[in-house]
């Protein structure tokens, strides 16, 4: 579990599954999360129902943010964050071997809980100010270098992460880096270049 985790953004779902096809043909995303926060609920299945499709066919883990009854409907693994759910009722209710991650913000004794309840991987962020959650707390690579150091399982950064910032970060020991305006953001042309150029990171 290594290299770009690509996270959703809120573009119209049809522009969505295009930029999404075309960075997961690429080769080079490790994991797709399913983050749509302005999508009503009711409307969540169906777009999770079309990206599932796409993780299957370019073989990437899918899994959902917050929403352990979405990622249940549908056996994938999930996201949670501090108040999103327990990580051993996560391990009851979905199948066996699906990714699991919990969110630590800049707490190595969050993750360290994490890790000895069943998490596949932890997050720490944000690293770099961001305008996904400008209330996010900078955790600069301290906090990433120390828990590669402690635990055994990918780590995960997130937060304001582009390829021209993230080398240090990878270096501090992220397996994971967590993106969305860096690839999402950018026209469905300029994505195979802007993934390769992370891969390159992570080579």
């Amino acid at each position: 579990m290594r290299g770009l985790y690509l996270i959703t953004n809120d573009d119209p779902i049809q522009l969505l599954l295009e930029k999404l096809e075309t960075a997961l043909a690429t080769g080079h995303i490790a994991i797709l999360q399913y983050r749509r926060k302005k999508i009503e609920k009711i409307n969540q299945p169906s777009e999770v129902e079309l990206i599932k499709v796409l993780c299957e066919k370019y073989q990437v883990p899918f899994v959902i943010n917050d929403d352990l009854a979405l990622a249940e409907q549908f056996g994938l693994g999930v996201h949670l964050g501090q108040s999103d759910g327990e990580i051993t009722d996560a391990i009851k209710r979905l199948p066996q071997g699906v990714i699991i991650g919990r969110t630590c913000l800049n707490s190595l004794d969050l993750a360290a809980k994490a890790i000895s309840e069943g998490a596949t991987y932890v997050a720490f962020g944000a690293v770099y100010a961001t305008s996904t959650k400008p209330e996010a707390g900078n955790v600069g690579i301290e906090v990433i270098k120390q828990a590669q150091q402690k635990y055994d399982v990918p780590i995960c950064a997130i937060g304001g992460l582009t390829v021209e910032n993230s080398q240090v970060v990878i270096e501090a020991g992220a397996s994971l880096c967590a993106v969305i305006s860096d690839i999402l953001g950018r026209s469905t042309a300029e994505i195979p270049a802007r993934v390769s150029a992370w891969a390159k990171l992570f080579a």
